[in-house]
């Protein structure tokens, strides 16, 4: 009896492992994917923002980040390249972290540039660990 119960405990331990590296890609990815899409859906306003911060050429930011962004979550989400992907994106987030969200005595700006610092570590965690154990 308690060897079946052992085997069950197994099993469903098993499952949790090879399925919350995924679920965990999935959520870390839509914030990419759904900040992407918004980019195309207002690239007026998108470059604006960009050229705000005294960024060059908004347009290439812009082409730049919703490739990144909308590709790069959806390649994360698909597991390819994992770890080059993840490092891309936090890379990409720690970035956007510095040249938008550092006006600290905005409560709004630190706490997006904390948000953005703590999905770069979500990511290196990606990088160190792949997809999980198989």
């Amino acid at each position: 009896m308690n060897t079946i119960a052992n085997t069950a405990a197994n099993d469903t331990e098993t499952r949790l492992v090879r399925t919350l590296p995924l679920v965990g890609r999935v959520l870390i990815a839509a914030i990419f994917v759904l900040s992407g899409l918004s980019k195309l859906a207002a690239p007026a306003a998108t470059m604006a923002y960009i050229g705000s911060v005294g960024l060059p050429f908004p347009i290439v930011a812009l082409a730049g980040a919703v490739l990144i962004e909308v590709v790069g979550g959806l390649v994360l989400i698909s597991g390819y390249r994992l770890r080059t992907v993840a490092a891309v994106l936090a890379v990409f987030s720690l970035v956007t972290a510095l040249f938008f969200h550092n006006n600290f005595a905005d409560q709004n700006q630190f706490i997006h540039f904390f948000k953005n610092v703590a999905m770069a570590g979500g990511l290196l965690q990606i990088v160190a660990f792949g997809k999980g154990r198989d």
